[in-house]
């Protein structure tokens, strides 16, 4: 039974003291328990076992003594102590469910070594005991979750600030390896640059749902996907609307099951520009990336993953020169007139009355209107093939311009 003086007694003896006297042995138990349950911890080095771990698993239990003997829970050292061994597991990469796993297992080896010899009159003190256990888990599992966890905001905000190093290095055409060395990253012989757009999620566009909530929700959504498509660490920098993403080569289509995947998981179109360099072009390679992406936006291309050959006309009118100019001018007669401008792209696209006409929800006869309207005004015939390719480049350069 209890008694003030004595403590907590199980079968008759002092249940501190009998602790007190098993330490070494209960240490090595522990120990043991802890090896054959968590694979992470089968993997620790030997020496790390009998030094840090060991020590640990003895520093723990002496504060569980203290514990039994004053009936108070752990003082702000002995949880700081305990803050400290989870940082430093953080540092090791166990991960976090495997840490506070270790605490519950050394209280069920330390419960049932202290119950093992628990007489018929002995209950009052057990239960009491299992009271204090429960308070004990109640203090330190936090305690090491946020040891744990505030250890890996460090480590993750340190490696964020070398990869946005690198990034920045690469982007503005300075040296790179140095940089890379510091984030712990090894540079590739090429790089895919690649410039991402992301479509707006319905619910940004939604007035019973926040915008700026759904906004940063998709991102969310879409790094999380990345960041497990990938399994490497990659350069990025994202917002709600897009960023650029640096990854080392790989097969084309591999690339695009991943723009196909990010879609998926946010709910969203997702386009991307592509470029291939190596490190020390990336910074020319980065703004060709950008144009591709936003080329293929602009001129109503489907969402996917193109690269300069698939857009390459587009991409060549889209550059500032006389000649853009001149045949940006050849609709200036249409320019005030969004009906015909929208048929006329659309016809130029889909190459059929019909087919435009189901796009556009009008009836084939509007479109046959619309388009004898262009010609009447510009003087080009969009359905004669000599002045098909001259109003198809015409309607690019206008729309780069």
């Amino acid at each position: 039974m209890t008694d003030d003086k004595t403590g907590f007694r199980l079968g008759g003896q002092d249940l501190a003291d009998r602790l007190t006297a098993a330490l070494p042995s209960m240490t090595r138990v522990v120990l043991g328990e802890l090896v054959e349950r968590l694979s992470a911890y089968r993997l620790m080095p030997g020496e790390e076992l009998a030094g840090d771990i060991s020590r640990v698993i003895e520093q723990t239990l002496r504060s569980f003594v203290r514990v039994l003997r004053t009936r108070a829970l752990p003082t702000p050292a002995e949880v700081a102590f305990l803050r400290e061994s989870a940082a430093r597991r953080a540092e090791e990469g166990i991960p976090i469910d495997v840490v506070l796993t270790a605490y519950h297992v050394g209280i069920q080896v330390t419960w049932d070594a202290m119950t093992a010899d628990a007489r018929p009159g002995d209950i009052a003190d057990v239960m009491a005991v299992n009271a204090l256990l429960l308070r004990y888990l109640e203090l330190i599992t936090p305690a090491v979750a946020g040891g744990y966890l505030a250890q890996q905001q460090s480590i993750s905000g340190d490696e964020h600030s070398a990869r946005q190093s690198l990034l920045a290095a690469l982007l503005g055409g300075e040296p790179a390896r140095e940089a890379a060395d510091q984030a712990g990253l090894r540079l590739p012989a090429r790089y895919s640059v690649v410039a991402l757009g992301f479509g707006a999620h319905p619910d940004e566009t939604s007035a019973d749902v926040d915008a700026a909530v759904a906004a940063r929700r998709k991102l969310r959504r879409l790094r999380a996907e990345l960041e497990r498509q990938v399994r490497e660490p990659m350069l990025a920098s994202l917002t709600t609307d897009g960023g650029l993403v640096l990854l080392p080569e790989r097969d084309p289509a591999w690339l695009a099951d991943v723009v196909r995947a990010l879609s998926r998981a946010a709910a969203v179109e997702v386009t991307a520009g592509v470029a291939v360099a190596e490190p020390d072009e990336v910074v020319t390679a980065a703004p060709c990336a950008r144009r591709i992406l936003a080329v293929a936006r602009t001129f109503g291309r489907p969402p996917g993953v193109y690269r300069l050959d698939d857009v390459v006309l587009e991409y060549q009118l889209s550059c500032p020169s006389e000649a853009r100019d001149r045949l940006a001018e050849l609709l200036d007669p249409v320019a005030d007139k969004a009906d015909l401008l929208e048929t006329l792209r659309a016809y130029l696209r889909l190459g059929d009355r019909r087919t435009t006409a189901a796009r556009l929800h009008v009836h084939p006869n509007t479109v046959d209107y619309r388009l004898r309207r262009v010609q009447a005004l510009t003087g080009l015939d969009p359905t004669a093939t000599a002045d098909i390719t001259l109003l198809g480049a015409a309607v690019v350069a206008r729309s780069a311009g």
